[in-house]
């Protein structure tokens, strides 16, 4: 992803997302803007419950409602947390849910000041399981 102007776009939109979050029990917000192939940009924010195993990441959230607004194709992710002094990535699970859609994903990981460290999704799960291996089975 080349054009700066959309990256700040995308990373103002995930920094937007986490001021959204419900994080009533762990007090850590967390956004996401995903960046669909046809120049789309989803946004989420982590969900929490209760019942902490229904929790839901930020990551998960904007997938989700990218699928239910008809996109299969994405091109890159930012994500935000509170944390200032270091660069967070998504966690595994959301590693894994994001690859279903493709591994050459382009990763901005994001501070809070809107900084940010470029990777992929590659490079973030290498030897991913994926659906090329259920195709090839």
């Amino acid at each position: 992803m080349a054009d700066q102007s959309k990256v700040k776009v995308l990373v103002a939109k995930c920094l937007e997302a986490r001021q959204m979050a419900y994080c009533p029990y762990s007090r850590f917000p967390v956004g996401a803007a995903i960046l669909t192939a046809d120049g789309a940009i989803i946004t989420g924010c982590n969900v929490e419950n209760a019942s902490y195993g229904l929790t839901v990441c930020a990551e998960r959230t904007a997938i989700q409602r990218a699928v239910v607004e008809g996109h299969r194709k994405f091109t890159a992710i930012a994500v935000t947390c509170d944390i200032k002094d270091s660069f967070v990535g998504p966690c595994g699970a959301c590693r894994q849910v994001l690859i279903e859609f493709g591994a050459h994903w382009t990763v901005y990981l994001t501070k809070p000041d809107g900084s940010y460290k470029e990777t992929s999704l590659a490079e973030l799960l290498p030897l991913a399981f994926s659906p090329h291996h259920l195709l090839t089975y």
